[in-house]
């Protein structure tokens, strides 16, 4: 097993072609491997004794978290609930075996590398193991400061890669929140975590009604009554637009959306009276589009995930670095230093020889009396 880096940054997936994982690749493009859906590839699993739980990290409502090892390197390692009846077992093992198969598939440098799962004697995946925190951690340590627009931005960026690649594969992810977005060791990427409510994406297929998190779900993922647990209900993956679109909010802002209301009431508040939350006046234009393009309440008339990272980049092209601007200014400042060095030494050596042409016609005059 390879040991987790996080300098792999190549993307892939092919949009048009699928390869198998050991098929090279080139640098920025996406590759998928074919899996059995209705089943774990033998080679994608691990030998339970080779695998050491540590301490626990996290806690989720299927399962829990821990830091552990296998074959000597660090990993993440999500033991999933076996259930307490048998039906609810076999609820819980389909969405196992769903998430194995779809966290093997698609590899990203902006998605969590898989490393291996177990099926007995517990239900477990092991992923490489981030040492940076969540992006929500983070944004809650700097409040109430906001992130430096270019990281905002570069951080949107990584979020929307790692979208774009699921949905080239047919993917939805229906729980895409700062929570399950985890930050690099130097905090300057973040990669997407957790698929355990994502969902492959068929053109007859009726999702059901158990997604993500109220404050980040679309409006269409709601009814006018609340929804049974299992009931059907049709979408598409710009659902993981509109959340996308609240996300980005949050980049920018530094606040909780929907902030002094319960999760029921934003739900209502998004669904039933279209109310979203409120960008500041100072926000560019150009994000300001983005952000209310990704929330309208009409999904075929959000914008794709490529589009998206188009209009990113675009804005991006019209900030100055600030790196680039504090070198202008350094640059700006040592020229004047010596510029003024260079005046004050022609200066000084001018006025020395005025002083000693004065001494020396001084000198002739006396000479001549």
């Amino acid at each position: 097993m390879n040991s987790t880096s996080e300098s792999e940054k190549d993307c892939r997936i092919e949009e048009e072609e699928c390869k198998r994982a050991d098929d090279p690749v080139e640098s920025g493009q996406c590759s998928a491997d074919n899996t059995n859906g209705l089943d774990i590839d033998k080679k994608l699993l691990i030998d339970p004794k080779l695998l050491f739980i540590g301490s626990k990290i996290g806690e989720g409502a299927h399962g829990k978290v821990y830091e552990g090892k296998y074959r000597g390197q660090i990993v993440a390692i999500k033991v999933l609930s076996n259930g307490k009846t048998p039906d609810e077992r076999v609820t819980l093992e389909a969405r196992f075996i769903r998430e194995v198969n779809m966290m093997s598939k698609v590899k990203h440098d902006n998605l969590v590398k898989f490393i291996g799962a177990c099926k007995e004697p517990l239900m477990v995946i092991a992923t490489e193991l981030l040492p940076g925190m969540s992006l929500k951690n983070y944004l809650n340590s700097i409040k109430p400061e906001q992130l430096d627009l270019r990281t905002a931005i570069s951080f949107a960026l990584d979020i929307a890669h790692a979208m774009e690649c699921l949905h080239a594969n047919g993917i939805i992810h229906r729980d895409l929140k700062p929570d399950n977005l985890l930050l690099t060791a130097n905090r300057k990427n973040v990669k997407l975590v957790d698929f355990g409510l994502a969902r492959e994406e068929t053109v007859t297929e009726m999702m059901t009604a158990e997604t993500g998190t109220y404050r980040w779900m679309a409006p269409e993922l709601y009814s006018t009554v609340t929804l049974r647990r299992g009931e059907k209900k049709h979408y598409t993956n710009k659902v993981d637009v509109y959340s996308f679109g609240i996300v980005l909010w949050e980049l920018l802002t530094n606040k909780m959306p929907f902030e002094g209301m319960s999760n029921l009431q934003a739900a209502y508040a998004a669904a039933f009276k279209q109310m979203r939350p409120t960008l500041p006046d100072s926000t560019p234009q150009e994000l300001v589009f983005i952000v209310q393009s990704c929330w309208v309440e009409d999904p075929s008339m959000r914008p794709s995930f490529g589009q998206i990272i188009r209009m990113l980049n675009s804005f991006l092209q019209t900030i100055s670095p600030p790196q680039d601007s504090k070198l202008a200014e350094n640059s700006s400042v040592a020229t004047n230093r010596s510029g003024s060095t260079v005046i004050s030494t022609i200066v000084s050596r001018v006025s020395g020889k005025l002083s000693f042409l004065r001494q020396l016609l001084t000198a002739k005059k006396l000479g001549h009396t």
